[in-house]
């Protein structure tokens, strides 16, 4: 990797990001696409909480990365230890713990106004899309080659 497209990204660095549970959020919000989800409790979905995470990751490094250059997740590791009704507010805060080559290693915690509600590591890599894509366009390219 070209060290000039993260020269500023180093740990220590923080972002905290808030938002307002709705009815999108909630675990019942799978439902037309994930049946099983309809019978359980309307409550902030775990996939919604790791994605505001991820989220918070995102906009964190937004100021350090080349133009162009995106990261992508590629592990979590959470815990979802409380439920969150809607129309309570959720404050992601992570702080980059590492960094080894293009992956950076997250410490992610998750609160809504009673306290915590979820807490774990997140790792994203760097990568430059125009390549990212290509890899991309040669999966779609294989699938299409399996299914004829």
């Amino acid at each position: 990797m070209n060290t000039d497209i993260v020269p500023g990204i180093v740990p220590g660095i923080t972002h905290t990001l808030s938002l307002h549970v709705n009815d999108r959020l909630l675990v019942t919000a799978f439902t037309p696409d994930f049946p099983g989800f309809g019978d359980l409790p309307p409550v902030f979905g775990t996939a919604f909480m790791v994605g505001f995470m991820e989220w918070a990751c995102i906009e964190s490094l937004r100021p350090y990365l080349e133009d162009g250059w995106k990261t992508v997740g590629t592990h979590v590791y959470l815990s979802h230890v409380s439920p969150t009704p809607a129309g309570m507010k959720v404050t992601a805060t992570v702080e980059l713990m590492e960094v080894k080559g293009r992956t950076l290693r997250f410490r992610v915690d998750c609160y809504d106004e009673c306290g915590l509600i979820g807490s774990g590591f997140h790792e994203r890599t760097v990568i430059d899309p125009r390549r990212f894509m290509a890899k991309v366009r040669k999966k779609t390219e294989q699938a299409a080659l399996i299914a004829a």
